[in-house]
């Protein structure tokens, strides 16, 4: 691959609500910009897992490099295609601060939902041009002038600026990358010292045969094949076995140099070194990390046991090679006198305990029994010492206990506005409190809740599903801990 000069380098993701097309662009993208030969196309192509393609969700972040001619000139568009739902909104963000754009795509026969806003305030905190785009407007349900006229009002932008796609029939698409070219900026070149090097981690795999291999985006230096390069947060050292891009399937270049998104192959075969946010330095010449690093926190707990004991190891060594290619999965062992010996596992929400539940049944061919999930308290006792409990049967007794605090969450929920009474009622059950109630227009209503985390995962999505007929979106953020 020849070198791409930085000012015909433009890096981009696609923000959008679960089934807004995100994944249907993206094939239309491939297949205009000839990445993918027509025959080698196919639904979801960078959908990789069959869970993914199934569900018809994105689970994890695919970057794709493209090659795009406008009026002479080849550019290097580079797309990272995101998960859309709330358990993955960290790994979002470092997605968002690996590129300099991102194309916002709203659903016609829907408008904006409530997970969209979430991203979409990620985005704007990075400094990134925002690109709205209508999807689906080929459908007969479509309400495209109602649509634009909203998310014109919401973005405060002029409704000419506002593009229409249809990833089913790909117009506007061609369009669209025009516009991803003349609006979103190329990357900026840094001032480093020439010997080093700093590139950011947003995603990760497992091969059994090359250990982890890191996706990545190139802020400063150049990386090699052979460099010894260095994890900021874990302290390990290792060399760079090969680099090389996506397009989609992996192609080996020679050098990755600024603001490139590629990856590279480190050779690492235990759990627990590479994570997503983290910075890779030139193990030399290290510079300091990139911002924005947090650890994984998870929010929901569940135990997990074999359904036969005997495949007790099994599900060890399961768990071990899931934790090589996902940073934020926790567990530990834990045994129990009905279902015998299991794992008390850590997931960032109901999604991802599924998630992980349906990889080590189908990848692992493993039977097994998920108990009900239940979230982290905090304990203070009468010595005054606070413990952190995430296991009922770790709860000290009761005249030990002076006090006990649990996670709340704010939620934003977006709803027809003749659903607002019976809406009122599932508050009630759930104990929620109303901070707020705006109206939304388009007869819908944005309502501002307090709610506890335990009510939130105690069915409430599938209830406010259900009381709104499939209408109401939501988004979650975890706050402070209260007194329970």
């Amino acid at each position: 691959m020849k070198y791409m000069d930085l000012k015909n380098i433009r890096n981009f993701s696609i923000i959008a609500h679960i089934d807004h097309g995100k994944s249907t662009l993206a094939d239309r993208m491939l297949e205009i910009t000839g990445t993918v030969e027509s025959r080698k196309m196919k639904n979801q192509m960078l959908d990789s897992m069959e869970l993914e393609r199934e569900r018809g969700i994105t689970i994890k972040m695919t970057p794709v490099h493209m090659k795009y001619m406008k009026e002479d000139n080849e550019y290097s568009l580079n797309l990272i295609d995101t998960p859309g739902h709330i358990d993955f909104s960290y790994e979002v963000s470092r997605a968002l601060k690996a590129v300099e754009g991102s194309v916002v795509l709203i659903d016609a026969t829907q408008g904006m939902q409530a997970q969209t806003f979430t991203t979409l305030d990620m985005a704007r905190e990075a400094g990134l041009v925002i690109i709205p785009v209508l999807s689906k407007v080929d459908s007969p349900l479509a309400r495209v002038d109602e649509i634009k006229l909203e998310v014109a009002q919401f973005l405060d932008r002029d409704i000419d600026d506002i593009l229409e796609t249809s990833g089913k029939t790909g117009d506007g698409v061609e369009k669209l990358l025009d516009t991803i070219i003349e609006k979103i900026p190329e990357p900026k070149e840094m001032e480093i010292e020439s010997k080093s090097s700093r590139v950011l981690i947003f995603d990760f795999e497992y091969s059994d045969h090359r250990g982890v291999i890191v996706y990545i985006r190139v802020f400063d230096g150049e990386i090699k094949k052979g460099d010894q390069l260095l994890f900021s947060a874990s302290g390990e050292k290792f060399n760079a076995l090969e680099i090389g891009i996506f397009e989609p399937d992996p192609v080996v270049i020679d050098v990755l140099r600024p603001g490139t998104i590629g990856y590279i192959v480190t050779g690492i075969k235990k759990p627990g070194i590479a994570s997503v946010g983290d910075t890779v330095t030139n193990a030399k010449h290290p510079l300091s990390m990139l911002p924005g690093y947090m650890n994984p926190r998870p929010v929901v707990w569940a135990s997990i046991y074999p359904e036969s004991q005997d495949d007790f190891v099994e599900l060890r060594s399961a768990l071990e090679r899931l934790k090589l290619s996902d940073s934020s999965l926790s567990f530990e062992e834990e045994a129990s006198g009905s279902l015998g010996r299991g794992f008390r596992c850590g997931f960032l929400g109901m999604l991802h305990l599924e998630i992980v539940s349906e990889r080590l049944h189908r990848e692992f061919n493993l039977e097994l029994i998920v108990t009900s999930p239940s979230i982290t308290y905090i304990v203070t006792k009468r010595n005054d010492e606070e413990k952190t409990i995430y296991s009922p049967h770790l709860f000290p007794n009761d005249g030990e206990i002076i006090g006990i605090k649990e996670p709340w969450v704010t939620a934003k929920i977006i709803i027809p506005s003749n659903y607002l009474g019976t809406l009122m009622s599932l508050f009630y059950e759930h104990e929620a409190i109303i901070r707020e109630t705006s109206d939304f227009g388009d007869n819908r209503s944005a309502v501002y809740i307090e709610i506890p985390l335990r009510e939130l995962m105690r069915n409430f999505f599938d209830e406010l599903k259900s009381i709104s007929s499939g209408f109401a979106s939501m988004s979650y953020e975890i706050e402070e801990f209260r007194d329970a």
